[in-house]
């Protein structure tokens, strides 16, 4: 007896359900039932309230593509993130994506771990999305490597507003007003400047007092250029005297009283002191309290940098799988996603940041970061934009150490002086010069 042939019920309809995929312009993976999504993995060290939240508006749309999302946060931030990289590489199990700055992109693509994203950034019209500036930093050898998420303002002032309103005080927009408003917040009892004194944060508020003080083209060639005689000068001498002044505003006892950024928002919050300087990431943790902008707090520039903007961009990068140099298809609808306006707005309204296309729809975003867009764009024309280097935005990773180190011992040991500080930072910056010409 012939048995007819069994034909799977899928078979069917399958050619009927290209088609319509292919007329509405969606991805054939996202339309056919899939019995095991792919997972993509992507290793980051967004942990606290505000950034988990953010990032976690990544799953649904990845899920709508067929795509399982997999995020183990690795707490401790970079440098840890980093030790966890460098094993899973050293077992050949690398992650699709890696939460990673500028100047670790260079390191990395060095060696040849990254894979391209560049058939992915022709369709998607990367070269016009994206600022020139930052597109550059997301590059290996004019190749894209990596998909920016959002570009944050490091330059940003966060103060109570009923313990201003307190003292009477305004928003200061120099450091003399700044240390003005310090001294009448701390008659009446309050903790001027909430700082978590690790050497990342130190570094931060070292470079907004930079900035504050020498402006745009002092900060270039002072820390991003490592010029020696600009080391040496007279302003950044006013640059460290300012900047170890703020130490007694903090209430800081010496190295050992260190606490992460978000622990001293929270005291920002929560009326224990007045002000912090940090990260505009430093909003998400005051959205996730419930706080809402210009009515139970300000966000402002940092003195003196109202018409300059120091920006950080996070990006993920693509590591390459199985030997190939091309950037896999889930790894690819990974940065497409990342690009779109849907994740581009959940994320940065989630976490504080402003987003890295343009064309989003601003009108839901608060107004700290609608005022701080608006200052990105005027300093993209001013040419007062600037890269972080406490985020690892611009110096090579020796460097990057050794002014950190260089900084946190400034504000950690009273006996380091800044004529100390400035003759040993003129010296490293000589020997970096000559090697870089070598």
């Amino acid at each position: 007896m012939h048995k007819s042939k069994r034909v799977h019920p899928f078979s069917a309809w399958a050619p009927r359900l290209r088609r319509t995929c292919a007329a509405l312009g969606v991805a054939l993976l996202a339309c056919l039932p899939m019995a095991h999504a792919e997972v993509v993995e992507l290793l980051h060290w967004w942990s606290s309230e505000g950034e988990t939240r953010a990032v976690q508006s990544l799953v649904p749309q990845m899920a709508r593509q067929g795509l399982e999302l997999k995020m183990p946060p690795v707490p401790g931030g970079a440098q840890a993130l980093d030790r966890v990289l460098r094993d899973r590489i050293a077992s050949r199990s690398a992650p699709d994506a890696v939460q990673m700055k500028a100047t670790d992109l260079a390191a990395w693509g060095a060696q040849g771990a990254l894979a391209s994203l560049d058939t992915v950034a022709k369709q998607e019209g990367w070269d016009y999305k994206i600022p020139r500036q930052i597109a550059a930093q997301v590059q290996y050898k004019g190749s894209y490597v990596a998909v920016p998420v959002n570009v944050h303002r490091v330059n940003s002032l966060y103060i109570n507003r009923s313990l201003l309103q307190q003292v009477q005080g305004r928003a200061p927009q120099t450091w003399g007003q700044f240390f003005h408003l310090a001294e009448r917040l701390q008659k009446a009892g309050i903790t001027p400047l909430a700082h978590g004194n690790q050497p990342w944060q130190n570094l931060t508020l070292f470079e907004t007092v930079a900035l504050g003080a020498g402006g745009a083209d002092f900060y270039l060639k002072a820390l991003v250029q490592q010029d020696p005689s600009v080391i040496a000068g007279p302003v950044m001498q006013q640059v460290m005297q300012t900047f170890i002044a703020l130490k007694p505003l903090t209430g800081h006892t010496g190295a050992a009283d260190r606490q992460e950024w978000n622990v001293a928002s929270e005291r920002v919050i929560k009326g224990k002191a007045a002000m912090q300087i940090m990260g505009d990431w430093a909003k998400g943790e005051f959205i996730a309290a419930q706080r809402v902008p210009d009515k139970d707090f300000l966000c402002v520039p940092t003195p003196g940098g109202l018409s300059s903007y120091i920006y950080v961009v996070d990006s993920l990068a693509m590591f390459r799988k199985g030997g190939s140099p091309q950037a896999t298809a889930g790894q690819s609808a990974l940065a497409r996603t990342v690009m779109g306006m849907e994740f581009q707005a959940k994320f940065n309204q989630a976490k504080g940041s402003i987003p890295i296309t343009p064309g989003v729809d601003m009108s839901g975003f608060d107004s700290c970061s609608q005022e701080s867009s608006a200052f990105f764009l005027a300093a993209r024309l001013a040419k007062t934009l600037v890269p972080s280097i406490a985020h690892r935005m611009a110096l090579p990773g020796p460097q990057h150490k050794a002014l950190e180190a260089l900084v946190d011992r400034l504000w950690n040991d009273p006996s380091f002086t800044p004529a100390q500080a400035q003759l040993s930072w003129t010296a490293e910056a000589k020997i970096a010069g000559a090697a870089e010409k070598r």
